[in-house]
């Protein structure tokens, strides 16, 4: 299963138009404020489609909605190159936030279902770890890959690349073992929901688990999206901008890497990750040189590790009946989270500046932090 995985993993983030698609929209004559809107859309969709989508993961075919996701990518990616417009990379935008809405969950439920079947469910963390840092691997190859794609064929080469891709993704999703049986006829995915619901409700220990994956996972995340005009703002001339994205890049996949090594870090061990993790981002961030985005990418790659074992508590902590939804309803938080960072950002960025709203972004974390080591309350 493992290798279907990792294929899958670097299939669904080996899209060349991730790089670039900020290029054809303001080449196609989008204003910032309307390349805003389509991001806040691609948030909304996955907030309105993620608890839905999990719960239908766990009433159906997990492997279903692994291969289906990949088309709907497929068909957004073609309508952006073909149909260049807004109201196309609207389109495209939902049906990507649908394609993310539809693996978020059902992959995490299906890998742990099938690691703890093999007895193999301490390894969680591990797997999934090396996943996405085959997924990250997958982003620096596209940017590598991107700029002379482009410059031999243009958006419609690229485009077509990208589709590609996610052609194989849906192909790759077909090899996944699923030996759980799915709900029957009397088990629909409004029951489904409901009952994951309330377990979480029931249980302290999952609602704690359900909060701390959007309080790691989806500041750093958003901030993803503003890091090319933070390393703009250190005064680097556009040609270098991709090489240091790479170097973040490899601070993300180094995180993803030393998660198996990490799965043993108590409460203080993962509050001081998550601490001096913010501490780096602050300190990368206010330099406002080259030098420092080496501080965010290590800053990022201790985010990203804090995000792997977040997940994995979650998933520890669930008990089989609803695991898709309650990963779904994390993702939901995450996307929410997600949604006002966006806000908060578009309002600070333009006074601010770049690099002091990414260290005021670090305070959030150093929260968290404070919240996961203090005792916890007895009944």
């Amino acid at each position: 299963m493992t290798a279907t995985l990792y294929a899958y993993a670097f299939l669904d983030e080996f899209v060349l138009l991730y790089p670039v698609y900020a290029l054809l929209f303001a080449d196609t004559g989008l204003s910032v404020r309307q390349i805003s809107s389509l991001f806040i859309l691609w948030s909304l969709t996955g907030v309105l489609l993620e608890i839905p989508s999990g719960a239908w993961a766990d009433a159906v075919s997990r492997r279903l909605l692994l291969w289906l996701g990949p088309l709907l990518g497929a068909a957004g990616f073609a309508l952006w190159v073909i149909f260049p417009s807004y109201w196309a990379f609207a389109a495209g935008f939902v049906l990507w936030g649908a394609r993310g809405a539809l693996g978020s969950g059902a992959l995490e439920a299906l890998v742990y279902e099938e690691l703890e079947l093999l007895g193999a469910a301490d390894r969680y963390a591990r797997v999934m770890g090396r996943a996405q840092a085959a997924g990250q691997v997958a982003v620096m190859t596209a940017m590598a890959l991107a700029g002379p794609v482009l410059a031999a064929g243009g958006y419609p080469a690229v485009g077509a690349a990208s589709v590609l891709a996610c052609l194989l993704c849906a192909a790759a999703a077909t090899r996944f073992p699923e030996h759980r049986t799915p709900g029957g006829e009397g088990d629909h995915w409004a029951a489904t929901l409901r009952s994951g619901l309330a377990h979480a409700r029931h249980d302290r220990s999952v609602r704690g688990a359900l909060l701390l994956v959007p309080a790691v996972a989806a500041v750093w995340g958003a901030l993803d999206e503003y890091t090319p005009l933070l390393v703009r703002e250190t005064g680097v001339p556009d040609a270098a901008v991709p090489y240091l994205l790479v170097l973040i890049w490899a601070g993300v996949t180094a995180g993803s890497l030393l998660s198996g090594a990490a799965e043993s870090l108590g409460r203080t061990g993962f509050a001081a990750l998550l601490a001096a993790s913010a501490l780096l981002l602050a300190a990368g961030a206010i330099t406002g040189t080259p030098a420092g985005i080496a501080l965010i990418a290590l800053a990022f790659g201790g985010f990203q590790l804090a995000t792997v074992l977040a997940d994995a508590r979650l998933q520890q902590r669930i008990e089989d009946t609803g695991r898709a939804t309650l990963t779904s309803v994390a993702g939901l938080g995450t996307e929410a989270v997600t949604i006002g960072v966006y806000g908060a950002y578009g309002a600070l960025g333009p006074v601010l500046g770049h690099g002091t709203v990414f260290a005021l972004c670090a305070v959030p974390y150093l929260v968290t932090a404070v919240l996961v080591r203090a005792p916890r309350r007895r009944r």
